[in-house]
């Protein structure tokens, strides 16, 4: 299991990301909360709204999210950040395994 940590443009865009990303069986679910930001970007300090998600996953979906979040995210650098836990109970571990295979 995986955590991917990603922040989107909108939260209205968001929800319809995690929607599809749940619709293609890629994650068995996603936290979602709107976060204040600063960062530097083309040489200046820029401070916005964004979305942060944090997407629950298989490892093995991590190249196909990566490319979603690429391509949908509205961002040119998306941030698709991966975190393996060092613990999860085994109960959440098979529902995450159950909920991300293909039918």
């Amino acid at each position: 299991m995986i955590l991917i940590f990603t922040t989107i443009t909108s939260k209205v865009i968001a929800y319809k990301l995690g929607r599809k990303l749940l619709e293609l069986k890629l994650i068995a679910c996603y936290n979602l909360t709107e976060v204040e930001s600063s960062y530097w970007w083309e040489g200046e300090i820029k401070m916005g709204t964004e979305a942060l998600m944090i997407l629950k996953t298989k490892e093995e979906n991590f190249d196909k999210i990566e490319t979603f979040l690429k391509e949908n995210s509205g961002y040119e650098v998306p941030e698709i950040v991966s975190v393996k836990p060092e613990k999860v109970n085994q109960p959440y571990l098979d529902w995450i395994e159950k909920e991300t295979n293909e039918n």
